[in-house]
């Protein structure tokens, strides 16, 4: 058994060494099924998996898990878990990339560009696109099989068990519905900032954020008050997160993002900042801008110098900098929700300053709580319209 103390020292390496073990096994499998099956697919999932990444959701886990009593006991489910998380956060990037037609991924060439280049099906279109986006459509849902079979395997005869499967059935479907979400508003037009911040709540803040911390307190044996407390704060800095990942994207460097600068608003996405543009050019009475807006996220071929175009308007209306304020509030507001969740100091201060990390702020940015003071958290689905509303 691991001693959660060396795991305290490295969570990240701890896992990765559990998610090896865990696809080592899982690519046999494979092997013994059909070679070209193994190599073409599974060795190329494996290596995804292992390839990249900061485990965040892993770390959200441990020390939630940590904070609430958590040790040996449940350390060797708290690792298989943690790896499974993993292997949903393979699934969800290869399906996102796939969806979105990006080229990129951690400054490697996507999934399914890998799959066309090896076989040089890039131009033979299919009904549902190319050769290498339908196998990796196939890629992405092996990745979720293995995560299936490694969360029931870590949590089998737990106490915890059907609590933490409860955590993990409403975290697959929340992703798939925020997914769903985030194609639907390319096809409807739908670029309103509630409808993009519900999305990336959905799509990425409480997979990403709220229920690793939760089933890391359930596994525990947390109350049901600290667990959805916990669920409530990742759900904040989760969101604080993907408002952060919207602006890295548009001005970041690609050799830290890993895809290339611009890439949403070549695609047309509905994002929240987009959306905070367009409600800053409407309150400016800026129609130059709301018509580019409005082009770019219609469906119309967009060009760099649109792209440059955008960049220029999400400055100039002051869009960039209401939602950058917008992420120091919510991760703070996350944070403060963390250290009223009755969790050990050392791991609610573990868990704020991951908040800030991710979300790009300094150390000590997000400890400050937001105001007003924020009520104690309630439960996700009737909290969830508030929430959006404020994101504004």
């Amino acid at each position: 058994m691991r001693d959660p103390l060396q795991v305290d020292e490295g969570v990240p390496a701890a896992v990765e060494e559990h998610l090896a073990a865990v696809l080592r096994q899982r690519t046999a499998d494979a092997a013994d099924a059909d070679p070209d099956f193994a190599t073409d697919v599974a060795d190329r999932v494996a290596a995804f998996a292992l390839g990249g990444g900061r485990r965040l959701r892993a770390e959200f886990l441990w020390w939630a898990l940590r904070g609430s009593g958590g040790g040996a006991p449940e350390t060797p489910a708290a690792l298989g878990v943690a790896a499974a998380l993993e292997l949903v956060q393979t699934c969800a990037l290869i399906h996102d990339d796939v969806m979105d037609g990006s080229p990129l991924r951690r400054g490697r060439p996507a999934v399914h560009v890998q799959l066309d280049a090896r076989f040089g099906t890039g131009e033979r279109a299919l009904p549902c696109g190319t050769f290498g986006g339908a196998a990796a459509v196939l890629a992405g849902d092996l990745a979720l099989a293995w995560a299936d079979d490694a969360f029931a395997e870590s949590v089998a005869g737990l106490p915890s068990a059907s609590r933490a499967a409860g955590v993990w059935r409403v975290m697959r479907t929340e992703m798939v519905a925020g997914q769903y979400l985030d194609l639907r508003a390319q096809v409807t037009g739908d670029g309103s900032a509630d409808r993009a911040a519900r999305t990336a709540v959905l799509k990425t803040a409480l997979y990403s954020m709220g229920h690793p911390l939760a089933l890391g307190a359930t596994l525990a044996g947390a109350s049901g008050d600290t667990v959805r407390a916990l669920r409530e704060a990742g759900r904040s800095a989760g969101l604080a997160f993907q408002l952060h990942d919207d602006v890295r994207g548009a001005f970041g460097d690609p050799a830290a993002t890993g895809k290339p600068v611009g890439e949403d608003i070549r695609e047309g996405k509905a994002t929240y900042l987009l959306a905070v543009a367009g409600e800053r050019c409407a309150e400016l009475g800026d129609r130059a801008g709301l018509g580019l807006l409005e082009r770019i996220t219609g469906g119309a071929r967009t060009t760099e110098e649109d792209v440059d175009r955008v960049l220029d308007l999400l400055v100039s209306c002051g869009a960039r900098d209401r939602v950058a304020r917008r992420v120091e509030e919510l991760c703070a507001r996350g944070a403060e929700t963390v250290a009223r969740a009755g969790l050990a100091r050392e791991a609610a201060d573990r868990i704020g300053a991951l908040f800030g990390a991710a979300c790009g702020l300094e150390p000590g940015r997000a400890a400050a709580p937001p105001e007003p003071p924020v009520p104690p958290a309630p439960s996700v689905p009737p909290t969830l319209p508030v929430l959006i509303g404020e994101a504004r």
